[in-house]
């Protein structure tokens, strides 16, 4: 296992932005906004600090956002933290930390939730198609397609 996995628990911030690469791939991009509370010892007064993230989400799972997450929604996300460097039309060199999602799922804290089960898209009705090209850096689901299906 990897030392670079994330898990966390937060509202998100605005829709989900859906695209899809020159390719085909559909992307997902949302914010989450993670709240910390805490009482301070020393004046017991409760205190937060808010922590804002971007959330990026691939193929199937980026559609699935796409049509079941709002702004608001509070919601489960892990994934890798992934660094991008780009320059600016400016050229200002820009960078940014994004979670790169593996799971996106509701909170049921305080909210119910009801899943209703997509059916798998593949070429030939069996395993998940795997020759869709990958956008770099990505390696692809955890699992292998002989495993069990992860539903």
């Amino acid at each position: 296992m990897s030392g670079n996995n994330v898990t966390l628990v937060g509202n998100v911030t605005r829709d989900p932005e859906l695209r899809y690469t020159a390719s085909g791939q559909a992307m997902a991009k949302f914010g989450l906004a993670v709240n910390r509370r805490w009482q301070n010892r020393q004046t017991q007064a409760w205190e937060e600090a808010t922590s804002f993230f971007d959330v990026v989400a691939w193929r199937e799972m980026a559609e699935n956002i796409g049509e079941s997450v709002q702004k608001g929604a509070r919601v489960l996300v892990t994934g890798r933290l992934e660094q991008r460097s780009w320059e600016s039309q400016e050229g200002d060199k820009r960078s940014t930390v994004e979670v790169v999602a593996d799971e996106v799922g509701p909170s049921l804290r305080w909210a119910t939730a009801s899943v209703v089960k997509n059916e798998r898209r593949s070429n030939d009705g069996g395993a998940p198609s795997s020759s869709a090209p990958r956008p770099s850096g990505d390696p692809g689901p955890s699992y292998a397609a002989s495993d069990e299906e992860p539903f």
